[in-house]
């Protein structure tokens, strides 16, 4: 049973702080309340008091309790949560450091301060008090992973410490892979660049070899062309001039000249221009003496104001026969051959154009 005497300080400091000092303490605790409950006079009787007879009513302010503000329990809980919470902090410097917490600045103090609190003295004791835990005995192993404690981390912070180091050596290493797939990709793509160069300078240059290759053929086989040309035809004359040309005009045509006039002295021997069958040898009025030959393509072949004929209709005749001399029959100014060239047998064209169409230098 409760009594309504009121708890002074003097009756909690005992229990509390030790031995009453009646000079130190109460100079530090004069700012708290000293007592607890209704207040009663020396000579009044001490009666019993029921907290909760006043919860069954409302308070008035007659029995109110004042805000606790500072309590030695209160207090001592107080102090107690600073305690742990500045030994959990010492322990995890010191774990997290290789040499302790006598190796961090400031660490050594921290842990003496806490000894001082009067709670924790006892807890936490002294090297001739209490036994000597391992200096490496972690405060937690929350986080500590099997693969943790197999690489021999125990520490929650050092695991942890652990971890962030592998996660920046595999990033470090996924970056190193990931620029050496890069530089490898590159030095491919630059090596595909060359290889293909490379490729379209072989493909240009060996287009351009089979190029020169068919010019040169095309050039030897037109020199083959015209040394054969050379050797299946022939000029008429070896010794002649040009006295009239191909398209002239003049009196003595009807409307223009129609062939060309190698003038040369009389009697002097016609050779037959290429190889082909003699279609007709007979007089032809203003033409004179005339031998037509027709060439193996149909093309005709006219020799005119002949002073004789050695050959006849139907005779074949080769390149370089003789089948004629030099003359001046029929409508003639002076002795000399008239050579025209029909290639359809009807349009003549100029004898010099095909003479030399067909290898012949003139």
């Amino acid at each position: 049973m409760a009594s309504n005497r009121h708890a002074s300080l003097e009756d909690t400091h005992q229990d509390t702080f030790g031995p009453h000092d009646p000079h130190g303490a109460r100079d530090t605790l004069d700012a708290y309340p000293a007592f607890y409950g209704p207040t009663t006079t020396p000579d009044e009787p001490y009666a019993e008091w029921n907290p909760s007879e006043e919860t069954l009513r409302p308070v008035r302010g007659k029995h109110r309790v004042a805000r606790q503000r500072g309590g030695t329990i209160a207090r001592s809980r107080a102090v107690l949560g600073v305690g742990v919470m500045a030994a959990v902090g010492a322990g995890g410097m010191a774990t997290a450091n290789e040499e302790g917490a006598a190796g961090m600045p400031g660490v050594g103090a921290a842990a003496d301060k806490v000894k001082e609190i009067p709670v924790l003295g006892g807890l936490l004791g002294t090297p001739d008090t209490a036994e000597a835990a391992p200096a490496a005995a972690p405060f937690t192993s929350a986080g500590v992973t099997q693969a943790d404690i197999a690489a021999g981390h125990t520490d929650a912070g050092e695991a942890l410490r652990a971890r962030i180091l592998q996660q920046a050596d595999q990033q470090e290493a996924t970056a190193e892979a990931e620029d050496r797939a890069a530089a490898l990709e590159a030095v491919q793509a630059d090596a595909a660049a060359e290889a293909a160069e490379a490729a379209e300078a072989e493909r240009a240059a060996e287009e351009e070899r089979q190029r020169q290759a068919e010019e040169e053929r095309q050039r030897r086989e037109e020199e083959e062309r015209l040394r054969q040309l050379r050797e299946s035809y022939a000029l008429p004359l070896s010794d002649y001039r040009i006295s009239t040309t191909f398209g002239e005009s003049g009196p003595m045509w009807q409307t223009t000249h129609t062939g060309t006039d190698f003038a040369a002295p009389a009697g002097t021997p016609v050779k037959n221009v290429h190889t082909g069958t003699v279609q007709e040898a007979a007089w032809a009025g203003s033409y004179g003496y005339r031998v037509i030959i027709e060439l193996e393509d149909g093309t005709e072949v006219w020799y005119c104001h002949l002073s004789s004929m050695s050959v006849s209709a139907g005779q074949e005749v080769t390149t370089g026969d003789t089948i004629g001399a030099v003359g001046s029959t029929g409508n003639s100014s002076g002795p000399h051959l008239h050579l025209e060239v029909l290639p359809n047998g009807t349009d003549a064209i100029d004898p010099l154009a095909w003479l030399r169409d067909k290898g012949l230098s003139i």
